[in-house]
């Protein structure tokens, strides 16, 4: 179990086996006056013991830990949120709009009820009743999956286009945007750092770090946030999605009610929320690998690819974190690579309202090197 925060790690008991035997035949020792030899009968069963009490104070090591926001999980991790007036943010579901259009040819005034099923798994719900006039063939709605999380984003228009139980008098019907804002529910990291921050939520003065706390829990899907007042009681608030992903219009919408909110904002602050300006770099990367590890080329291969794309990610996911190709460079190193020359620009500086992503990126592999 590793700890957020980068602080310390704690350990609340010594798990060792051998340790433990030590404290017992200390323990049978100093009660007794015996010594226990290695052939002992009493030493063997001593020892017979041993791994029940080295899962046992795995166990309550692990319990009291859970008493510790850098450790806590699950509903440990609730309690804690509970006590600090924070909630998990829960899974949401995908959303899309549908066309509908409808034979001419009908009787009256036509209704489709909310909750008719759309597409294939996982299926889509309309949102509303549609109400159809006399004269009208062409109507729109929204449309909610019925499972929660990323399951349901990433259809594109057009392939959502069949009704499950077949409806009267509807010729065609189709997604016309992109399925999106499904998120899972919130990371027990994500939740954790909330929890760390809620305390600067407990005053409306207007904090830095106040307005993250309520910036990040607009969405699960932010994860970084600046703040910054360029002009006094002025509040500019940039955010940035999972991945790196620049945010929308309608996320950006979602952030600025978040903050807006009367007890949230203080009065005097005129809050606007954007996002990050982009910084553009390249990287444009040759390889090579050892000789002596020729046998496993196509290991280290995968490796070295897998870090690029890794670190391409870890680049973008957090703003003002400047452009050091040294620190790619490291990366695929550690992966496997043994000589690896960059053909970009090394250095490029990013602030705190800025993002870098790449504009081009390349990885080749030359071959193998000597040492």
């Amino acid at each position: 179990m590793t700890n957020r925060f980068n602080l310390p790690d704690l350990n609340f008991f010594d798990k060792d086996p051998d340790v433990i035997e030590r404290e017992m035949l200390f323990h049978v020792a100093e009660k007794t006056g015996l010594t226990l030899q290695r052939a002992d009968p009493r030493r063997k069963f001593l020892q017979s013991l041993i791994p029940f009490i080295s899962i046992e104070r795995n166990r309550l090591d692990h319990k009291l830990k859970q008493n510790r926001l850098a450790y806590a999980e699950d509903d440990a991790l609730l309690h804690m949120g509970f006590e600090m007036s924070t909630e998990r943010l829960g899974a949401k579901a995908a959303v899309t709009t549908m066309v509908i259009i409808l034979e001419e040819d009908r009787p009256g005034t036509f209704i489709i009820k909310a909750g008719s099923l759309v597409g294939e798994e996982p299926f889509f719900k309309l949102d509303d009743d549609v109400i159809v006039p006399l004269g009208e063939t062409i109507v729109t709605v929204g449309a909610t999956c019925v499972e929660k999380g990323e399951i349901g984003n990433g259809f594109l228009p057009g392939e959502i286009t069949t009704f499950v139980e077949p409806v009267a008098y509807v010729k065609t019907v189709q997604n016309t945007t992109i399925s999106s804002d499904g998120v899972e529910e919130e990371s027990d990291d994500a939740y954790a750092e909330r929890i760390h921050l809620a305390p600067e939520s407990f005053s409306v003065a207007g904090s830095e770090l106040a307005y993250v706390y309520w910036a990040k829990s607009a969405s699960q899907e932010i994860v970084d946030a600046t703040v910054d007042s360029p002009v006094e009681g002025e509040v500019d608030i940039r955010v940035l999605m999972r991945n790196g992903r620049i945010p929308t219009e309608e996320e950006i919408k979602l952030v600025e009610e978040t903050v807006s909110s009367k007890k949230v904002r203080p009065l005097t602050d005129k809050v606007a929320i954007g996002a990050p300006n982009v910084v553009e770099y390249e990287a444009v990367v040759e390889y090579w690998i050892a000789r002596k590890n020729a046998t496993i080329s196509t290991i280290i291969e995968e490796q070295v690819n897998s870090a690029f794309q890794k670190y391409q990610v870890w680049q973008r996911e957090k703003m003002g974190r400047d452009v050091d190709l040294s620190e790619l460079i490291a990366r695929l190193k550690q992966a496997g690579a043994s000589r690896v020359a960059v053909n970009s620009e090394m250095f490029i500086e990013v602030n705190k309202i800025e993002v870098a992503h790449p504009t081009l990126t390349s990885l080749t592999l030359r071959g193998l090197a000597d040492d």
